[in-house]
C-alpha cells in the first residue's frame, strides 16, 4: 500500500546512490549556511566575553532588557542586574545604563530596572535610562548615537551575550561582555535555540546598519551620570 498525503504523495527520496548523496549534500550545505550567523558571532567576538570577575574597568555597564514578571524583572532580568550591581559595588562600573521597552504605558522595563538597581544599592543618579531599547541592535546603536557611549561592560545571558557584544561593535560600541549563567531550564533552552535564528538577523543589522526603530535627540544622561560619580 502507498501512503499519501492529504494533498497528495509524499515527495519521493532520489533513487541512486548518486541522487542520495547530492540530497545529503543539499542538506550539509543548508546546515552549514543556517550556522554561518552563529559562527560569526562566536568568531567576532572571540575573548571578549567572560564572568563578573573578569570585567574590566570601565564608566559604563549596559544590562539588557529581559522581560517583566507583574511589573518586576523576570528572574533572568534579575540576574543580569546583579551583575550590575556587583560590578558597581567593586567600583569597576561608575554608572548602568538599563536598556528596554517601554513602547506601552502598562509595559515599562526601563523603570523596573532602574528600582531594582536602586533596591540594591545603586544610586538613582548613576542609573540612566533608554526606553526605546527595542531590540538588541536598537539598544547599541542608540547607547552610541543618542548616550554617547562608545566603550561599556555588556551584561545579559550566557546564551544571547555574543550576538550583543557582536552588535555593539558594529555599531561603534567597545563592548566585554559578561554572560550570565542560569539554570538550563526550558527557558534557558528555548533561549539558546532561539540564538540560531536571532543570529541571522543580528548578521543583516551588522551588515546594513539600519535605523533603529526611534532615534530622537542626543541625551546627556550618561554623561551627566559620570560627572556626577566623578569623585566616587
Amino acid at each position: 500500500m502507498r501512503w499519501r498525503s492529504v494533498g497528495g504523495s509524499w515527495p519521493r527520496l532520489p533513487r541512486g546512490r548518486r541522487g542520495r548523496r547530492r540530497l545529503v549534500q543539499a542538506v550539509m550545505a543548508g546546515c552549514v549556511l543556517a550556522l554561518m550567523p552563529s559562527t560569526w558571532t562566536y568568531a567576532s567576538t572571540a575573548d571578549r566575553v567572560g564572568e563578573v570577575a573578569d570585567a574590566p574597568a570601565r564608566e559604563v555597564a549596559m544590562v539588557f532588557g529581559a522581560g517583566l514578571w507583574r511589573g518586576e524583572p523576570t528572574p533572568y532580568l534579575a540576574r543580569r542586574l546583579d551583575a550590575a550591581v556587583e560590578l558597581y559595588r567593586t567600583g569597576r562600573v561608575k554608572v548602568v545604563l538599563v536598556t528596554g521597552d517601554n513602547s506601552r504605558a502598562e509595559y515599562d522595563e526601563p523603570d523596573a530596572m532602574r528600582g531594582y538597581l536602586v533596591r540594591h544599592g545603586v544610586p538613582d543618579e548613576h542609573v540612566v535610562s533608554d526606553f526605546a531599547g527595542f531590540d538588541t541592535w536598537d539598544s547599541c546603536v542608540r547607547a552610541r548615537k543618542i548616550f554617547g557611549v562608545d566603550r561599556a561592560v555588556l551584561i545579559s545571558q550566557g546564551f544571547h551575550i555574543r550576538r550583543a557584544v557582536a552588535l555593539c561593535e558594529a555599531a561603534g560600541v567597545d563592548g566585554f561582555g559578561v554572560g550570565v549563567d542560569d539554570a538550563h531550564d526550558a527557558t534557558w533552552y528555548y533561549g539558546g535555540a532561539r540564538e540560531v535564528f536571532a543570529a541571522g538577523k543580528a548578521l543583516l543589522d551588522a551588515t546594513l546598519r539600519p535605523d533603529p526603530r526611534f532615534l530622537g535627540e542626543r541625551e546627556k544622561g550618561v554623561t551627566e551620570a559620570l560627572a556626577g560619580a566623578a569623585g566616587r
